[in-house]
């Protein structure tokens, strides 16, 4: 039984080499297939997400089916993982080679079709992230725009736009002027 559990069958050279290449691979793979894969994960993007995973599993771990080598695997995809982010932090163009640029779906009210079509993005989901981020329709909007990590960023028109803590200040303060202002002419002054 022990042995069963920590026995890999193949060498940990070889299983740290399967890792990153299906690391990469994967990466090269979700940036070939766009931001929308990660903006919305709709029903058919989970499925292909979650068979992604069983499918690329026995490449990552080959033969082994030990408690050790999963383990191992899982290390070295963290690791890997952590070593990526931080080479796309730190140099901006390795960044917007993994990750892309920020792409505007909508400006000044409108759909922009060659954006949206191309990523294959449903305006009913992108109408959903509006209304989530304040906005009653793409009509409200100044600019949608599909950040390279997959979020959508929605900035209203001015006058669309909730109130901040300035407004309410201001309110407050204006109110304050009538109650004195009423004040002042019930005392007769």
């Amino acid at each position: 039984m022990w042995h069963d559990l920590s026995d890999s069958g193949i060498t940990y050279a070889e299983k740290t080499l399967r890792t990153v290449a299906v690391y990469v691979l994967i990466l090269v793979l979700l940036r070939l297939a766009g931001k929308r894969e990660l903006a919305q994960v709709n029903s058919f993007d989970l499925v292909v997400m979650l068979l992604l995973s069983n499918v690329v599993q026995n490449a990552i771990i080959g033969p082994d089916n030990s408690f050790t080598g999963a383990a191992y695997g899982a290390a070295v995809l963290v690791a890997t993982n952590a070593v990526f982010v931080r080479l796309a932090a730190r140099y901006d163009r390795l960044g917007r080679l993994f990750e892309g640029r920020p792409t505007t779906l909508a400006r000044d009210g409108r759909w922009l079709p060659a954006a949206t079509g191309w990523r294959g993005m449903r305006r009913e989901d992108l109408e959903v992230a509006i209304r989530r981020q304040g906005g009653d329709g793409v009509g409200d909007t100044a600019q949608v725009t599909l950040e390279p990590g997959g979020t959508l960023v929605v900035s209203l028109n001015e006058e669309d736009q909730s109130a901040d803590k300035a407004d309410v200040a201001a309110l407050q303060a204006a109110i304050g002027d009538l109650r004195r202002e009423i004040d002042g002419l019930r005392h007769g002054r």
